[in-house]
């Protein structure tokens, strides 16, 4: 049978996009079709725009603390239009850059929706009926909102980002990295913020004590953190503010709600269970190692499928996907050991086993390491803050098992060590290694 193309992607996001020109490059005529914007969430409304304000952010403690190291900072103000048309901006000339990687390896665009109409055949908006060999589900996730009267007063990160003025009072309800990180870029530029949680801890998977201490951390900043609060509505009061209700943890008067309760897998409506796909409890599009559904002609990646919802596996997974099915070179993607970060103030980032799950998987042979340090800079500006590196380590040769970090710019700090990590060294290898000095790194080659 002859088809329109050999491979069609629906979904222009990160995994889409890898997997178009790594297919393409192995031959593949390739279409992709995309209803929104090139670039997907990360790119367009996620972690790299928001990294942008995590970086205008750090200006408010920053000029603060200007005097401490000789700067005379008079007459400093923030001005939320230009920063986020600034953002703006760059994700455009992101988009670009993303629609020039299509272009330059022959991928046809179709710019709208498209839905899976049979096993080999995908419909778009506009009616027309387009047949491909291999159909790749790339769709990505969607914020979730919790279904409670009043809900549509809030708002959630896609539209944060083009927000007419920023609130003087905001309540974020969630419990994970776009809250936590969202807290501190609203609370740096001038908000009252409070933190609510329906349960009884923040950041589940990561270690608990950098949990906790970060959440000391943001208290100690003024941001108010509520756990088990029961969020039960939202209501517009005559003066158009917004009263959240708590049942019998209280109410909260407030101008702005941001919901970042998680993301579901974005299949509603797709077409993927009329085609037979197989999807999970929560709509996620279930797949074997090497990304294929049910339906031996249709494959998925990234967050659809709900396996790990990071930018980087769906870069992995589409590059994988292609060499597997194009490039005759079978590949499967290696989820253990991977580093994550939450953009927070100040960062945490982990790799590998938490102290609990250490305990629960090796017993009594684990140890753990600790370096508990104020750093340089927060010594000379007066800032209390102290950051705290652990290394878990399992066995008679102490292998690292894993490493977490909560101190300034340890995301950056722990790519690096991550590859530790995932090579299998031991903390022999670490002390062995002479520190960099003076630095905040060096404290992983000096754990007691």
């Amino acid at each position: 049978m002859a088809f329109d193309f050999d491979l069609f992607i629906i979904g222009g996001g990160s995994g889409g996009v890898r997997a178009s020109r790594v297919a393409a490059q192995h031959g593949a005529k390739v279409a992709v079709a995309e209803e929104y914007r090139i670039g997907g969430t990360c790119v367009i409304r996620g972690c790299v725009p928001k990294k942008m304000l995590v970086y205008g952010a750090h200006f408010a403690e920053d000029l603060h603390e200007a005097e401490r190291f000789g700067w005379d900072i008079e007459g400093a103000r923030f001005n939320w239009p230009r920063l986020r048309d600034i953002v703006q901006d760059d994700v455009t000339r992101l988009e670009g850059l993303y629609t020039q990687t299509f272009t330059s390896n022959h991928v046809t665009i179709f710019a709208e929706r498209a839905t899976v109409a049979g096993p080999n055949t995908v419909r778009l908006a506009s009616g027309r009926e387009v047949t491909a060999k291999i159909i790749l589900v790339a769709v990505g996730a969607w914020p979730s909102i919790p279904p409670v009267p009043g809900a549509e007063l809030g708002i959630t990160s896609n539209e944060v980002f083009h927000l007419e003025a920023l609130p003087k009072r905001i309540v974020i309800a969630g419990a994970g990295y776009i809250a936590n990180e969202f807290a501190g870029v609203f609370h740096a530029f001038g908000a009252q913020v409070t933190l609510v949680t329906r349960g009884e801890r923040m950041l589940r998977g990561y270690d608990s004590e950098i949990v906790d201490r970060l959440v000391g951390m943001t208290t100690a900043k003024g941001i108010d953190v509520r756990f088990n609060f029961p969020f039960s509505g939202i209501t517009k009061q005559a003066d158009g503010s917004l009263l959240v209700s708590g049942g019998d943890a209280g109410d909260i008067e407030t101008d702005m709600v941001l919901f970042a309760t998680g993301r579901t897998p974005k299949t509603h409506g797709l077409g993927l269970e009329e085609a037979g796909v197989a999807l999970d409890k929560d709509g996620a599009v279930v797949v074997d190692d090497y990304n294929r559904t049910n339906v031996p002609s249709i494959y998925a990646v990234g967050d659809v499928t709900n396996r790990v919802q990071l930018t980087p596996v769906a870069i992995r997974e589409g590059h994988a996907f292609a060499d597997t099915v194009f490039g005759n070179t079978p590949r499967t993607v290696d989820y253990s050991a991977i580093p994550t970060a939450v953009f927070s103030s100040p960062p945490i980032a982990g790799v590998g086993l938490t102290e609990d799950e250490a305990r629960a998987q090796h017993g009594e042979s684990v140890k753990v390491y600790r370096s508990d340090f104020r750093p340089m800079k927060n010594v000379v500006s007066g800032r209390m803050e102290r950051g705290l590196y652990k290394m878990v380590t399992a066995g008679a040769d102490e292998r690292v098992v894993g490493l977490h970090l909560i101190g300034p710019d340890s995301a950056e700090i722990l790519q690096a060590a991550a590859i530790a990590v995932k090579a299998g060294l031991t903390k022999q290898a670490f002390d062995d290694t002479i520190a960099l000095h003076p630095s905040m790194a060096e404290e992983l080659v000096l754990l007691k």
